[in-house]
């Protein structure tokens, strides 16, 4: 069973905002001639690697709200101009919505287990994936998601 990440997503007011800053950062390295990779830079790096790349995502909280995940692909920790250690996070650049679950801010990140995981907004959710986010993101905050 793959492990998972959570993270905030400091900045970002919705999913499409998260979009819109990674497609501007692959725009950028692609301009640049650059690997086209999605790379989110942590100070800490995680102690189960193995597990989370064996399948895990980072899900992003946004605005109070568990409301996205993205694919990781490996975990690279380095060592900094500084010599303090810090981590390369490369993920898949595509955003999966979720089915929104309020979650209190937190510092870093934090594991989480399949079983904890909110579900993908996906063909089986109805007509969740429809919604558009603020509503869904509004229904939740009532308790009504």
């Amino acid at each position: 069973m793959p492990l998972h990440l959570l993270k905030l997503c400091v900045g970002a007011e919705s999913i499409s905002d998260l979009e819109a800053w990674i497609e501007e950062r692959m725009t950028l390295e692609r301009r640049l001639g650059r690997p086209q990779e999605q790379i989110h830079t942590t100070r800490m790096v995680p102690k189960r690697i193995d597990e989370l790349v064996a399948g895990g995502s980072l899900y992003w909280v946004i605005k109070g709200q568990i409301a996205a995940r993205q694919t990781l692909k490996a975990i690279r920790p380095f060592t900094d101009g500084d010599g303090i250690g810090r981590c390369h996070l490369v993920l898949e650049p595509v955003v999966v919505p979720l089915e929104p679950r309020p979650c209190r801010p937190f510092q870093g990140w934090r594991y989480l287990t399949e079983t904890d995981a909110p579900r993908d907004i996906d063909g089986r959710s109805g007509d969740l994936g429809a919604m558009p986010e603020a509503l869904r993101r509004e229904l939740a905050e009532m308790g009504l998601l």
